[in-house]
């Protein structure tokens, strides 16, 4: 039995291509985007919506057939076309030159596989079957998504911000956990969820200091320390 080794890759600013033009091409190449990827799509017809996207992002749409030179100097691949030969070449391609590579929908083709994923802001939650059941996949991610919502996006944000104003403070990070965990287990979610500004100061007033203010926290741009998890 394959097992899958969970892990989040950096995609930022990375080579990636994506073959083939339909809807599922589009998803693959919507997402990439979205985690800041340069983007090259290679296929001989394309979805209306590819014209959606926005002009400004990185991408490269090639209206052509594959070419095998076309994965060179890229950090992975992902084929989407109906063409079982042609997404079986590119998986080859790809072995060939140790590049990581997906095909839709044919797991043992590939060299990693896509769970369905839940975000909200910087909370990436990943569903995946091992590629046994994709269909269960989204089944139970429609229901995160319903047990998760929009108040996980300001609470990792304002969490974050936190982290770095301790740190921009030279505040010793193994000192972090117990404030962290001292603001979690007293309902911080909970209290932004109910938008409660004054009872959210009051806690971080009370573990963390005065000049710990709510609406500071999230509108000021703390210098990115390297993060985890």
């Amino acid at each position: 039995m394959r097992k899958y080794y969970p892990v989040c890759i950096d995609i930022q600013n990375r080579q990636c291509l994506v073959v083939g033009g339909g809807a599922v091409a589009l998803r693959k190449v919507t997402g990439l985007l979205d985690c800041g990827a340069l983007v090259t799509v290679v296929s001989p017809k394309f979805h209306p919506d590819f014209q959606k996207i926005d002009e400004f992002l990185p991408l490269q749409m090639i209206r052509r057939n594959y070419r095998s030179t076309d994965i060179d100097d890229k950090f992975l691949v992902i084929g989407a076309t109906n063409n079982e030969e042609l997404n079986r070449r590119i998986s080859q391609d790809a072995v060939k030159l140790n590049i990581l590579c997906n095909i839709a929908d044919v797991p043992e083709a590939c060299s990693f596989i896509l769970p369905a994923v839940v975000r909200r802001g910087d909370l990436a939650i990943a569903v995946s079957t091992s590629g046994k059941s994709p269909a269960f996949a989204k089944h139970l991610r429609k229901q995160l998504e319903k047990q998760f919502g929009e108040e996980y996006r300001t609470f990792l944000q304002l969490m974050g911000a936190i982290r770095q104003k301790l740190l921009a403070a030279d505040h010793a990070p193994e000192a972090h956990k117990p404030l962290f965990e001292n603001l979690i287990d007293n309902g911080l979610l909970d209290m932004i969820h109910k938008k409660d500004k004054g009872a959210i100061n009051s806690l971080l007033h009370s573990v963390l200091g005065d000049e710990y203010d709510y609406d500071t926290l999230l509108k000021t741009d703390y210098p990115q320390q390297e993060q985890g998890q």
